[in-house]
């Protein structure tokens, strides 16, 4: 058996004697999301360090724990606290907890995360849906002997950010008046921001946001067939578009101050995807 599909098995074998919950969406908390799970109904949590071989987040502020319960009548799993491949993981165990979900059931995938403003006029504490991404500039998490069991060798990459879903959240926001803008995101592997030059690039490229998670995780989770979609919170303006030097906590207040519009978007958002599972 590949050896990165049998850990995977044991960490699914291992949740499966603590609960056999059954998500419909996985919800990976961001930054300004980390306390969302105290809005839910809780019916199970799962510590990460409880896992055989589970990766666990090194990141101040990012706690490590599944949470399975109800957005309104939703079945959810949490993500809370990811890790990213700049803590020095592979590149399969950034990606294993989104496998993970899958294996659990979930059908859809809902990313979330705070990043850098590439567009002038973006603000902090904008929120952006997310309608593609640029991977070019992180591991690709495929890369390897194909897993056959979660997908097929070479996944088509044309709507990973499913239409029907950013639709759904386009509508949430419009009724639930919750500004959005669209865009697209890139993922950098970190730690260390971005050079201006590197700003000035992406812009040119047509980027409008960019961080250091999310989009491996969409790549792992369109290669095992889920829906995925995305929301971008704008927690600073990208490197060389303001004088002062880019912080780990600014960054996190800001994603922190724009926490109420994010939650209440992403609660009717998975309550409206909730009427939709099993179909398409």
């Amino acid at each position: 058996m590949n050896e990165v599909y049998e850990k995977l098995i044991k960490c699914r074998d291992y949740v499966r004697t603590v609960t056999d919950f059954q998500p419909s969406v996985a919800l990976v908390l961001g930054s300004g999301l980390g306390d969302y799970a105290e809005t839910i109904r809780t019916e199970c949590e799962v510590d990460y360090h409880d896992i055989p071989g589970f990766p666990v987040s090194t990141v101040p502020g990012h706690e490590g724990k599944f949470i399975f319960g109800y957005v309104n009548e939703v079945p959810v799993v949490l993500m809370k606290g990811r890790v990213h491949y700049y803590e020095g993981y592979p590149i399969t165990d950034v990606v294993l907890p989104i496998r993970l979900m899958g294996l659990l059931g979930a059908r859809i995938l809902f990313l979330t995360n705070a990043s850098g403003g590439i567009d002038r006029d973006v603000n902090v504490g904008d929120l952006m849906l997310i309608t593609d991404h640029i991977s070019t500039f992180a591991p690709n998490p495929l890369i390897g002997q194909n897993i056959d069991e979660l997908g097929v060798r070479f996944p088509d990459m044309t709507e990973v950010y499913r239409k029907d879903l950013q639709q759904i959240i386009r509508d949430a926001a419009k009724d639930s008046d919750v500004p959005i803008r669209e865009g697209v995101y890139v993922q950098l592997t970190g730690p260390s921001y971005e050079s201006p030059a590197e700003i000035n690039m992406f812009r040119n490229m047509g980027i409008s946001a960019v961080g250091m998670s999310t989009v491996v995780e969409a790549i792992a989770a369109n290669h095992m067939g889920l829906k995925v979609c995305g929301i971008s919170c704008i927690s600073n303006k990208a490197s060389g578009m303001n004088e002062q030097p880019l912080t780990h906590e600014e960054i996190k207040i800001a994603a922190d101050k724009a926490a109420p519009l994010f939650k209440k978007l992403v609660t009717e958002s998975i309550t409206r995807m909730g009427a939709t599972i099993g179909e398409g």
